[in-house]
């Protein structure tokens, strides 16, 4: 229960954060906007360059933060185009990953507990037992379950190369399918309305999948602790 409200506080977040400051700031914050989502560089007062340092920037602390990864990269798409946003998506999220992975393997399992939910890293613990590293990839695109399956990796000390291998090429293909997305619909002027979807839907996805993942038989008093984790 207690992870379900948290999921949906997230979300409420998110869409807050959308919505709120348009109702309170009105036109002068509308044009801001605007100017962040305004492709052409000469009617806009946002460089290039500051967009891709912020995508990267933010999508790297997303093992701290809770940032909505999917949500970031659709926006880069629409901005900055399919193949600059891939680019700077793939590397603040495989920045952003190999630093939790590096803290939890460094700091062990009182790190990842203080970072994810118990019930969270239970289930990542019971998932990595069944599919090893592949859990990585089952997870990715998956919010806060992602970020638990990677502390749950680094504090079970899975070696360096099998992590990297399977996030890194995880994180291309979600960076190219975010970006591809964000400029179809920038072209269909249709932008912000995809990057706050982009942000709802994989959440949203992620609270069925805790639903839906004891019904495999994942869980149970038998799930292994982090530490119990195959490497």
């Amino acid at each position: 229960m207690r992870c379900v409200l948290r999921a949906t506080l997230l979300l409420s977040l998110f869409l807050a954060v959308s919505i709120v400051p348009f109702l309170f700031l009105g036109e002068s914050f509308e044009i801001r906007v605007r100017e962040w989502f305004e492709i052409d560089s000469a009617r806009s007062q946002v460089s290039d360059g500051v967009r891709m340092t912020f995508v990267v920037a933010v999508l790297a602390t997303d093992i701290v933060l809770p940032i909505p990864s999917s949500a970031v990269s659709t926006w880069a798409g629409g901005t900055l185009g399919i193949w600059p946003a891939t680019i700077v998506s793939w590397l603040g999220m495989t920045l952003g990953a190999t630093l939790g992975f590096g803290l939890a393997r460094l700091l062990g399992t009182q790190f990842a507990r203080r970072r994810a939910a118990a019930h969270d890293l239970d289930r990542m613990a019971a998932l990595a037992r069944k599919y090893g590293p592949l859990a990585l990839v089952l997870t990715r695109a998956l919010p806060i379950l992602a970020e638990a399956c990677v502390l749950l990796m680094g504090a079970s000390r899975l070696s360096w190369q099998r992590f990297f291998v399977p996030v890194a090429a995880s994180n291309l293909v979600i960076a190219v399918t975010y970006s591809a997305c964000g400029q179809y619909f920038r072209e269909k002027n249709a932008l912000p309305m995809a990057v706050v979807a982009s942000g709802t839907i994989p959440l949203l996805a992620a609270l069925l999948a805790r639903r839906w993942l004891p019904r495999l038989g994942l869980e149970g008093p038998e799930t292994a602790s982090p530490a119990e984790t195959p490497e």
